[in-house]
Parts: structure tokens; C-alpha cells; sequence
């Protein structure tokens, strides 16, 4: 009798034990469900919770989920309630700057959430007429089959309407805006836009890759871009075979070999279509609406496995699971990073510090992360998902499949 109560004993201790590691491994996020229910999560709230003592303990791959999934929806919450006014105006400020914006929708929305096609308007450096007509006429361009067609209207009556650094930002509200009201997949982002419209698609799908599915350039002249950051979305490109106004036909075809070649050399990247249109001049007859359902297939990927990272004259903080200090970033900053067989490597890094936004869908945080240098160096640095990494990211982007659970600094040795 005394050996079968020993016994009994053990196996209760046993069982406390258990019971005991799983509520302390769970605490973390028992504590985030009760700090919100008490905080509207402001930008303000979000940098405080990265303070809290809870915010720095280790959590598992399930716990994480499930802490996005809790910080997500009480984001939605907070953003609703101060953003009604802006989607109701149809205008969003920034600074100084208004960009009105007119938006429809088109077919029944599919289970996982609509499509949103941001469409630029033409014009360019003239008086601001001719761009609210050209706004105007965008609104009648093209007709998803299904999805969310917005056109915003330039803050600006410049020359470069699309390119500026205030569109980065002024896209991003759009698309949270959109996700959040019109229930907008974050994973099928389209943008679009025809000659000063094209401008910007030239420029902002390599910089801003990381928040969209496929890009359409119609018309339009890339400048200084360069098409190395669409590795991991669609690109098309439609020309007039006689648009020669700046050339826009000869640099056409100039980025199509240039996208052929990155698509050779790396055959799981670059999917591209590029069509000049015989007998067509800058006016292409809406011949190029079939850019729209091309478009149409493609879904993001946010943690893709290869990163092409070249820095644009408007300098960003992150792309993809990559990040670098925005105050030294410079224009031409590259960095190509690559999982294979769970280990990192960094072939190229120019910056001399680079941050690893890292989640499990890029490499397993389980175990030590092993980090190959553009030297040759091999690391292998623990990491551990925490909330202050996800409250981090969505305080940097509203964006619910863009928070990493993991962060590693890197100096970059030459």
C-alpha cells in the first residue's frame, strides 16, 4: 500500500509538472489577451507593449499565431474607428498633401477576401485640369472580372505624379484602408497605371514588391528604376510598337531582354510578359486590358525563400523579411539573401548592418538559425519568437501576414 501511494505521488508531481510548463508557456499570450482588452491598439499602445516584461518571453510556433492573430484583430478595431472618416471622404492627408481617391467593385468576393487593383492616372507636369481628367478617365480604363478597381488622384501636378516619396505611404494607407473596409485580400494587391501612370509602375513595383501580387506598366518611361526587385511578383509590361515619344518603345524592349535574363539565371523568379503592340502608338485602343486578368492569377508570397533587395532614390526600412537603418540607406544599396536546406545565405550585402525579420515560413526558429555571410562566415544565432518582434512589425506595417515572431542583427563583415 505505502509503494502504490509513492507511486501515485510521482505520477501527481509528474502531472503538476506538465500542467505547470504548459500555463507558464502559454502566460505570454494570456497576458496580450488581457493587456488588450484593456488598450486600444494605437501606435502609441503598440510601442508600449514592446515594453512590457511579458513581451520578451520566448514563445512556440502555435503561440505565435496565435498572438498575430490577437494583435491583428485588435489593430482592425483601433484602425476602424480612426479611419472610417478618410474612407468615407474618399481622401487621405498626409502632411500637407490630400490624395482623393474613387473606387468600385466588381463580381461576388471569394471566400479568402477581394482583389484591389490600384489604377494611375496619366498627365504628368501640367496645370491641374488636365490631371483631373485624366483622373477622370482612368475611372473608365478597365473592369476586373472580380475585385476592388481604385483610382486615386496625385497629391501633386508634377512631372514625376508617381513616384515621389509620399506615394510609398500614401499606397500603404490605401491597402490597409482597403483591407480593412472592403475586405481586400493583403496577398492580391494589384497596381497599375498608364503613361505618367506607367512611370510609377516602373518605379514602384520593384520598391514596394513586398505588399503586391503582380504589376501592369502601360505606356509609361522607368527613369533611373531598375527591375531586379520583381523577383518574386508578376510583372507585364504593354507598349504602343510606336510610342517612340522618349523612346518609351525602345526602353520597352530593352526591359523585356533585361527581364528574360534575370528570369534565365533564375528560373523560379522574374515571371514576366512584355507585349509592344503593332501599329499602335501611345494610345494602344485598350488592346492592353488583358494585363488585368494576367495580373489576376498571381498571389503574394510574404515570406518568399529569395530576396532581391535594390535600394530606389526613395529609400524603404524593409522588403520582405529584410531590413536596414533608414537613416543610412542610400540609393543602389543591394542585398540578395536565399534560404536553401534551412541555412540563410547572404551573397550580397552592401549595408554593413542588416536586420532578419524572421518567421517559420522562411526557416524554423526551433532550432539555431545558421546565417551564411557574402565572406564565407557561418553562424549558427538563437533566436526566439517574441511579441515585441510582432508588435514591432505591425507597428512598421499594417499588414497581418507581415509579422515576424523573430529578429536578428547582423553586422555584415567584409
Amino acid at each position: 500500500m505505502v509503494k502504490t501511494t509513492t507511486a501515485a505521488v510521482r505520477i501527481l508531481a509528474v502531472w503538476f509538472l506538465v500542467l505547470t510548463s504548459v500555463s507558464t508557456a502559454i502566460e505570454p499570450v494570456e497576458q496580450l489577451q488581457q493587456w488588450l482588452q484593456q488598450n486600444p491598439l494605437s501606435d502609441e499602445l503598440l510601442a508600449d507593449l514592446q515594453k512590457q516584461p511579458f513581451a520578451t518571453e520566448s514563445l512556440t510556433s502555435e503561440q505565435a499565431t496565435a498572438a498575430s492573430q490577437l494583435l491583428w484583430k485588435a489593430r482592425v478595431e483601433f484602425l476602424r474607428s480612426t479611419r472610417q472618416a478618410e474612407v468615407d471622404a474618399r481622401q487621405l492627408v498626409i502632411g500637407d498633401l490630400k490624395m482623393p481617391f474613387w473606387y468600385r467593385s466588381f463580381g461576388d468576393a471569394p471566400a479568402t477576401g477581394r482583389r484591389l487593383f490600384i489604377s494611375m492616372h496619366g498627365g504628368g507636369g501640367a496645370p491641374p485640369a488636365v490631371n483631373d481628367q485624366q483622373y477622370e478617365n482612368q475611372k473608365r480604363l478597365y473592369q476586373p472580372e472580380e475585385g476592388i478597381y481604385l483610382v486615386p488622384r496625385a497629391a501633386t501636378d508634377t512631372w514625376n505624379l508617381w513616384h515621389q516619396g509620399h506615394i510609398d505611404q500614401f499606397f500603404d494607407r490605401l491597402i490597409t484602408d482597403m483591407v480593412i473596409f472592403e475586405n481586400v485580400d493583403p496577398d492580391r494587391v494589384y497596381i497599375m497605371g498608364y503613361s505618367a501612370g506607367g512611370d510609377g509602375v516602373y518605379q514602384l513595383a520593384p520598391r514596394m514588391a513586398d505588399r503586391l501580387a503582380a504589376a501592369a506598366m502601360m505606356a509609361g518611361h522607368p527613369n533611373e528604376a531598375r527591375p531586379e526587385g520583381l523577383r518574386n511578383i508578376g510583372f507585364t509590361l504593354h507598349m504602343g510598337a510606336d510610342d517612340s515619344a522618349y523612346n518609351r518603345n525602345g526602353v520597352a524592349a530593352e526591359w523585356g531582354k533585361k527581364l528574360a535574363e534575370l528570369q534565365k539565371a533564375d528560373p523560379t523568379g522574374y515571371v514576366h510578359e512584355v507585349t509592344l503592340h503593332p501599329n499602335r502608338g501611345h494610345w494602344m485602343n485598350l488592346q492592353d486590358k488583358v494585363a488585368v486578368p494576367w495580373m489576376s492569377k498571381f498571389q503574394r508570397t510574404p515570406w518568399p525563400k529569395k530576396i532581391v533587395w535594390i535600394q530606389d532614390d526613395v529609400v524603404h526600412p524593409r522588403f520582405y523579411w529584410l531590413s536596414a537603418d533608414p537613416a543610412a540607406a542610400k540609393a543602389g544599396d543591394e542585398v540578395v539573401a536565399e534560404v536553401t536546406e534551412g541555412v540563410i545565405q547572404i551573397s550580397r550585402c552592401t549595408p554593413e548592418k542588416l536586420t532578419l525579420l524572421l518567421h517559420d515560413d522562411v526557416v524554423s526558429l526551433d532550432k539555431p538559425v545558421t546565417v551564411v555571410l557574402p565572406n564565407g562566415v557561418r553562424q549558427d544565432y538563437p533566436v526566439s519568437r517574441t511579441l515585441r518582434t510582432l508588435a514591432a512589425c505591425l507597428q512598421d506595417r499594417n499588414d497581418p501576414r507581415g509579422m515576424a515572431s523573430g529578429l536578428l542583427e547582423l553586422t555584415v563583415l567584409r
